[in-house]
């Protein structure tokens, strides 16, 4: 993730740290899913590691938010997806607990919003 994507969820008002800035750079994606599990955070990822609610389950975390986005998509296409998102108040308030898999046509979280 571009670090331009942390500055976008905090132009929505809410916390953010890319994992480069917090000492977790080159870490597996256990380890920042399990520093994000102990901190109650979400975690907003192009990964789609994070989407195995098997291996992650959403009640787990504050929130799991997988971007589905070609390879080689660019930052600003990245951002313009996630504040995409984020500008939906309703999604951010049911985001805990849930997975969000995001592309540019649609949204699937899981369990299901009510």
């Amino acid at each position: 993730m571009p670090r331009s994507a942390a500055a976008a969820v905090r132009r929505w008002g809410h916390e953010a740290s890319n994992v480069r800035d917090i000492g977790l750079g080159d870490a597996p994606v256990p380890d920042i899913a399990r520093h994000a599990r102990e901190h109650g955070l979400a975690v907003v990822t192009r990964d789609f590691v994070l989407a195995d609610i098997r291996n992650y389950p959403p009640a787990d975390y504050r929130g799991l938010v997988v971007l589905e986005l070609p390879d080689d998509a660019v930052a600003t296409e990245i951002v313009a997806l996630l504040e995409s998102f984020l500008r939906h108040q309703e999604w951010i308030a049911g985001l805990s607990g849930r997975l969000a898999v995001v592309d540019p046509h649609r949204v699937r979280f899981r369990p299901p919003l009510a």
